[in-house]
């Protein structure tokens, strides 16, 4: 099975398996206003990434996974 969740949840931390994810030049400066997309709290209720930004002084957001 060669999809995209495959691929990216690799069974060794090898270059040849996480380079492929790593695209920093596409990413948004730092004080750049981040793009907004949905987000779900604990309990499933859908947020707004711009909604939480405006609750909090700094609002820090984890993407994939650090092993």
């Amino acid at each position: 099975m060669d999809d995209i969740q495959t691929r990216y949840n690799y069974d060794s931390f090898v270059p040849e398996k996480f380079e492929q994810w790593l695209n920093f030049d596409a990413s948004p400066k730092v004080g750049a206003l981040a793009p907004e997309f949905p987000l779900w709290q604990l309990d499933q209720t859908p947020v707004s990434l711009h909604t939480i930004v405006a609750q909090h002084q700094y609002t820090m957001i984890e993407f994939g996974s650090f092993t």
